[in-house]
């Protein structure tokens, strides 16, 4: 049968059944979105009724790409399997199928050869862009700027839809303290309430106000849940966390992502409490199902269900089909094990197949929303694909995205920025002419060398004179998915030149940092200095100049403790995507005042992880007197951080004054908190305001400071305003550790300024 035939014979079908008398009548009751509703479940209720088991299974199975889509069909093999699956209608989902041909062709076979024609949803990691790369999430969640962020999304979102994509495994909203999980550069950072404000606006933008648009895509809240508290900060490690932290530092971001409209969420591969996340009732049924009612579907990460074995959890893959279905997983992601076990364990009572009926809606349902069954090919445009992928607009937000995730950690003796004629640079390090390492990790779709260059973006400015030398390469590392990432831990012989470049320069620009492949899925590291021989060519070009300033590359916090004590300006730059050259160019300029402040806490030193700025006070916080030895702390390093979560400077100088509080919490249910902000310096400047407070006392201790708060404001020189927070229960209270949320009578103190270690503090009281 033609296509267009069973699509017209399948709508009329649903026509009839919608229009019966008695669903018009609950239609004419309820209010637009309802009646969307409903209509969306009767159809797949009719649809539900006409698949046999087994194709309500194949909703249910996910695989990867797994031969030349436009090429001849397999004929053996393991290829030649997934095919015949696709076309009997036993697979709901493809992953890493992009471009619009070869989507056209899967997206084909499935509507047009299987017996029911429904179409796939086809998923891919846009993380931060698809071939046009903004900065990597942790670098945009440097920004604070939930708008820039949104708009990055939705250019990602743009790009990627454009190229036949209708699925990201994105946002990850895992909040994690440890710089050495390689996937902190994934993630928003430390912090619950940024990382859940920043969920909102990547879900905003990914998937629109409309999934039925062309342009949007549905966006999945990962990894569900405790994944960044990998112990010892190893991938895929055990994660052992009490109640406390699990309900009010873990979850909140993935309820934010939930409440904001996420259809999709992802479970994580470690283990919590013993249990594998993908095979965790509590998490999935109890939790995300139950409690927050979860309409959407959960998909496994890859090759989870069956990794439930290496567990030791599962005895075999039967076994870890019917633990992670009747856990509440709906897809599975490149096990198999739906596909090929669950048949099988309905037959033999161990899974309800209610419950497979349960995960068949919730993916249909997400389909419907789609638009897929309307028009199955309606992300299979070739003349938006050309249009779209790489043009200016999204050239132009991603440059607009990197300049705001800059942070400016450093600036002695105001060495930047730099004066635009009549100064002799001398720029150094393998990364500052380097087009592949700033698209960052995850840029599977990115080709090789588009990045612009921190050389190329100098360039741009004709009024100084700039020599490059290498000085060392950072790393031998080519391919994403690199068994080995390898390191230049002996080369130095481009030292020589390096020195001699800085010797007859007014001021060194030195780009050095961990290579874009250093970061990521699977690259934790126990080391976080500057990697390879780099900071021994920072220290010999020092020698030579002292008048450095110190840009750094990275996915993740480093311990620069040598270079804070030394270098006199340094500049966080991240990996900034496609842009990355331009963006940092024009702020080493003054072209553009950074604003950025750090998600993160940068350590000193890499024994005092995991660190994070909103601590427990412990018993024994300090004691008085002189050489006291029991109290909290290292004998051989200081408990603060380098650099402290929210850090961050600008080209101008601001002063916070005058806080108010009103002292009670009220009938109104609010405490308001201003502040006056006044721009001290001479140019115009942007500043994150933030508040923070303190719990004193409660049933369950606080930490010493939580952000719950902050406003994105742009001053001219001389000028002031007045910021007003409002504070409610949400802000105030915390989950007690059955997980109900508790406000409680009691003092609090309150904190603004421009980091977490701000000093301004008011306090205010919630009465009985």
């Amino acid at each position: 049968m033609k296509k267009t035939t069973k699509l017209l014979s399948f709508s009329l079908l649903i026509l009839l059944f919608t229009c019966k008398e008695n669903k018009q009548e609950l239609i004419a009751q309820s209010t637009k979105d309802t009646v969307y509703t409903i209509e969306i479940e009767d159809k797949i209720d009719l649809l539900l009724s006409k698949m046999t088991l087994e194709e309500k299974i194949g909703q249910m199975n996910q695989y990867n790409g797994f031969w030349d889509l436009t090429g001849p069909e397999p004929k053996a093999g393991d290829a030649a399997k997934k095919y015949e699956h696709l076309r009997k209608g036993y697979v709901g989902s493809m992953l890493n199928v992009r471009g619009v041909k070869d989507v056209r062709a899967v997206q084909k076979i499935a509507v047009e050869e299987s017996r029911l024609g429904i179409p796939l949803i086809i998923g891919f990691d846009v993380i931060h862009g698809y071939k046009t790369l903004s900065p990597i999430p942790l670098a945009e969640s440097a920004s604070w700027d939930l708008e820039a962020i949104k708009r990055s999304a939705q250019m990602a979102a743009e790009e990627a839809s454009a190229a036949g994509i209708n699925w990201t495994f994105a946002p990850m909203v895992d909040v994690s303290r440890d710089a050495r999980w390689g996937r902190v550069m994934e993630g928003a950072g430390e912090d619950t309430f940024l990382g859940s404000k920043i969920a909102i606006a990547r879900v905003k933008g990914f998937q629109g106000d409309d999934l039925a648009n062309h342009s949007s895509i549905v966006a999945c809240a990962k990894h569900f849940a405790a994944y960044g508290f990998a112990e010892a900060g190893r991938d895929y490690n055990t994660a052992d966390v009490g109640t406390s932290t699990l309900y009010n530092v873990i979850l909140p971001p993935f309820k934010a992502a939930k409440d904001a409209g996420v259809r999709t969420f992802m479970n994580s591969f470690n283990e919590l409490n013993g249990v594998p996340a993908t095979g965790d009732r509590f998490l999935q049924r109890d939790i995300l199902k139950g409690n927050w009612g979860f309409d959407g579907f959960i998909v496994s990460d890859w090759g989870s269900i069956t990794e439930m074995i290496a567990h030791g959890y599962a005895k075999d893959g039967s076994h870890a089909a019917a633990l992670a279905v009747n856990a509440g997983s709906d897809m599975d992601m490149e096990s198999y094990l739906y596909v090929e076990e669950l048949a099988q364990l309905v037959k033999e009572g161990k899974v309800e197949e209610a419950l497979i009926e349960d995960a068949a809606r919730r993916i249909l349902r997400v389909k419907y929303e789609l638009g897929l069954f309307d028009d199955p090919y309606k992300y299979c445009n070739e003349a938006r694909e050309n249009e779209v992928i790489g043009s200016k607009k999204i050239h132009d937000a991603s440059l607009d995205m990197a300049k705001k995730s800059i942070v400016l950690l450093k600036n002695e003796n105001n060495v930047l920025p730099l004066k635009k004629t009549g100064q002799k640079i001398a720029l150094i390090g393998a990364l500052a002419s380097d087009k592949t390492s700033p698209l960052g990790s995850w840029r599977i779709a990115a080709d090789d060398s588009t990045a612009v260059s921190v050389l190329e973006g100098l360039k741009q400015y004709n009024g100084n004179t700039i020599t490059y030398a290498k000085g060392a390469d950072v790393s031998l590392g080519k391919s994403e998915f690199a068994i080995e990432v390898k390191i230049n831990t002996t080369d130095k012989s481009g030292f020589n030149e390096a020195i001699q470049v800085a010797q007859s320069a007014d001021v060194v620009i030195m780009v050095l940092g961990e290579h874009g492949f250093q970061s990521g899925e699977g690259r934790s590291r126990t080391e976080l200095g500057l990697p390879g021989v780099q900071q021994e060519l920072l220290e010999a070009v020092y020698k030579a100049n002292k008048n450095i300033v110190l840009v750094l590359n990275n996915g993740r916090p480093l311990t620069i403790t040598w270079a804070d004590d030394h270098i006199p300006a340094i500049v966080e730059a991240w990996q900034l995507g496609t842009e990355s050259g331009h963006a940092i160019a024009q702020v080493l300029y003054g072209d553009y005042n950074p604003s950025g402040k750090l998600p993160v806490t940068f350590p000193r030193n890499v024994g005092q992880l995991p660190l994070y700025y909103n601590y427990k006070s412990t018993g024994r916080p300090s004691l008085p007197g002189k050489d006291v030895v029991f109290w909290s702390h290292y004998q051989d390093q200081k408990n603060g951080p380098l650099y402290p979560f929210g850090h961050g400077l600008s080209y101008t100088t601001f002063k916070y004054e005058n806080i108010v509080v009103n002292n009670t919490y009220n009938a109104s249910g609010k405490v308001n908190v201003s502040v006056t902000l006044t721009n001290t310096g001479k140019v115009k400047g942007k500043e994150v305001v933030q508040l923070y407070i303190h719990d004193l006392y409660a049933s369950v201790t606080r930490p010493v400071k939580e952000l719950k708060g902050f406003e994105l404001v742009a001053l001219n020189p001389g000028d002031s305003k007045t910021i007003t927070f409002t504070l409610t229960k949400d802000e105030l209270g915390f989950f007690n550790n059955q997980g109900e949320f508790a406000l409680e009578p009691g003092a609090f103190k309150v904190f603004v300024g421009g980091s977490s270690y701000t000093s301004l503090e008011s306090g205010f009281e919630i009465q009985p």
